[in-house]
């Protein structure tokens, strides 16, 4: 007989660890990417000349991330059609949304260290069904349902890149990958270099301090995610006033079933399939009067992000219509309201 645990229960244990858990699993690569790109960093720009440019009209940001609601609610079309002219900001998995969408991006982020994975959401020139068949990330996830079909839309990736690549600009971390760092370069896109923040850069074994003495880059609090550092961008380094997010879930829908969620493989692996009610965590959305369920790692990244926000001067609105951002200084708010009445105002 199995031994079951309260649901949530071990969830919010690893909650509690997630620091310790996050710097364990990607901390590593992420410098030893940014030792392979020293070269190239140097000889590129930071996201500090980012401050001397005017990203967007105006002083608001959008951040269309890529989390589920962005399948349900479809932003896109509102936006593009809304005229808004403020700075549109994406993370790697938002481009073939937005570019399909007519939406071009002022600047996209990305921020994992993953290999092979990563390059994906640029197109990948390297990609075979041999790769493909060792790794079910894509086809297996509540996302951007298109990349089920894996080998057309990368090609379709492949074409998006090229011909809006000279257009784009990116905030390429100094954790990516060697893959992401090549095809970005190939494909013309505006680089802007910039250190993830993996510790507390006064210790004395602090690997953020060790990056920085390394390449010089500014090191950022990216909330452990790349949809957070989007946000972090917008606020911090653009300094805009009011900054919007859509697609910023952190989690999943109710009827979504556990293996279509990022983590299954690792949750299956620490608590058996069995035992999973109590490593996913299930949060009522007040403002939508339903529940969603979240896994560690996002409720951690949604931890971290409000705390981000409760301390920045800028205003926050969340525009997703859905998932557990909510709470502290962020003003949960419809799309429709922050394109008209704020943005549009503000234009």
């Amino acid at each position: 007989m199995t031994n079951k645990t309260a649901p949530g229960a071990l969830g919010h244990e690893i909650v509690a660890n997630m620091v310790k858990i996050t710097r364990a699993r990607i901390g590593a690569l992420g410098l030893q990417n940014a030792r392979r790109s020293l070269s190239l960093i140097r000889q590129g720009k930071s996201i500090v000349e980012l401050t001397q440019q005017q990203i967007g009209e105006g002083d608001t940001a959008l951040v269309i991330a890529a989390g589920p609601s962005i399948k349900r609610r479809n932003p896109g079309p509102a936006i593009a059609e809304s005229g808004y002219a403020g700075a549109v900001i994406v993370p790697d998995g938002g481009i073939r949304y937005c570019l399909t969408n007519h939406i071009v991006p002022d600047l996209i982020v990305t921020a994992d260290p993953h290999e092979t994975r990563i390059v994906r959401w640029f197109g990948d020139p390297e990609l075979t069904m041999e790769r493909l068949a060792a790794d079910d990330y894509y086809r297996r996830q509540d996302m951007d349902s298109a990349f089920a079909d894996e080998l057309r839309v990368n090609d379709e990736m492949l074409e998006l890149l090229d011909k809006y690549g000279s257009r784009l600009k990116i905030a390429l971390c100094s954790s990516a990958s060697p893959a992401v760092v090549k095809r970005v370069h190939e494909a013309g896109l505006d680089i802007y270099w910039w250190n993830p923040m993996y510790d507390d850069p006064d210790q004395a074994d602090s690997a953020t301090r060790r990056l920085f003495e390394e390449n010089g880059l500014p090191c950022v609090n990216a909330g452990g995610n790349v949809g957070s550092a989007c946000w972090m961008l917008a606020a911090e380094v653009l300094r805009k006033a009011h900054v919007a997010v859509s697609g910023m879930d952190f989690s999943y829908y109710a009827d979504t079933p556990y293996y279509n969620t990022q983590y299954y493989h690792e949750a299956v692996a620490l608590a058996g399939v069995d035992n999973l009610d109590s490593i996913y965590v299930k949060i009522f959305n007040p403002h939508e009067g339903a529940w969603f369920y979240t896994d560690p790692a996002y409720l951690w990244y949604r931890d971290c992000l409000l705390d981000m926000a409760g301390e920045a001067e800028c205003r926050t609105y969340n525009c997703t219509e859905g998932g557990i951002f909510f709470g502290g200084n962020v003003e949960y708010t419809p799309l429709a309201r922050f394109l008209l009445d704020i943005a549009g105002a503000r234009g």
